[in-house]
């Protein structure tokens, strides 16, 4: 059904059937905490293709102990081969990332539980697959609450990341791929002196009783080992 409906609205006809290009999640933030069978929204930083895309699903689910999302772009048939720095072509050579979200489905809870956050492990981050030997990438726990959640409760986070001390002595991380200056968010506790590393790193993200560096949301790590450093990372 999901499908029949990108279709219609993509204008597919019966005759042109569209690609499907699964992708991985490289961050995801969600809520730490949510009311029962309550949709609530999810950020995913995904790889994207190098492809002539016409849409993009996040295709969420849920079961009885996980919220799983297995994004996928719809591609048209055409092919783009784009070079990567060696000089090979791929139409699956992941060159940027883009900063979108999905809703997750409501979770049911006759009192207070927690359900897994993943993100299938798509063919464009071979090192999120080697995270586990699971189809899936484990991000972190959603806490489904009877009572309300806070207004301003922190936010869970989870991915890959740029690790970087800048010329003030504050550290920043960036889900990997991203660009934008706005993109960087303030770390209130970095575990690691070097100047940049990156790594696969878990935490949440939360409001301070003061600005740290100048940020008033800030990421704290609660994974500290799981950063494998791989310093002058030339994607970086």
């Amino acid at each position: 059904m999901r499908l029949a409906a990108l279709a219609l609205l993509l204008g597919v006809g019966a005759c042109e059937s569209p690609r499907i290009m699964p992708v991985s999640v490289v961050w995801m933030d969600w809520p730490a905490e949510v009311a029962p069978d309550d949709p609530f929204r999810t950020r995913l930083v995904v790889g994207q293709p190098c492809a002539l895309i016409r849409g993009f699903e996040a295709s969420p689910t849920a079961d009885a102990s996980a919220v799983t999302f297995a994004p996928y772009f719809v591609a048209d048939k055409g092919e783009i081969n784009c070079v990567d720095g060696a000089g090979a072509t791929s139409e699956l050579l992941v060159t940027w990332t883009i900063d979108t979200a999905g809703m997750a489905p409501g979770l049911p809870a006759a009192g207070e539980r927690t359900y897994e956050m993943r993100s299938a492990a798509g063919p464009s981050c071979p090192a999120c697959v080697a995270l586990n030997t699971a189809p899936w990438v484990t991000f972190g726990e959603v806490t489904v609450r009877p009572t309300l959640p806070q207004p301003n409760a922190s936010r869970n986070a989870a991915g890959y990341v740029i690790a970087q001390r800048d010329s003030t002595g504050c550290w920043r991380i960036r889900p990997s791929g991203l660009s934008s200056p706005d993109a960087d968010i303030v770390m209130d506790d970095p575990r690691d002196t070097t100047i940049q590393v990156y790594g696969f790193v878990q935490g949440f993200i939360y409001e301070p009783a003061a600005p740290v560096c100048g940020a008033t949301r800030v990421f704290h790590l609660v994974v500290p080992e799981m950063i494998r450093m791989e310093r002058n990372r030339p994607d970086a």
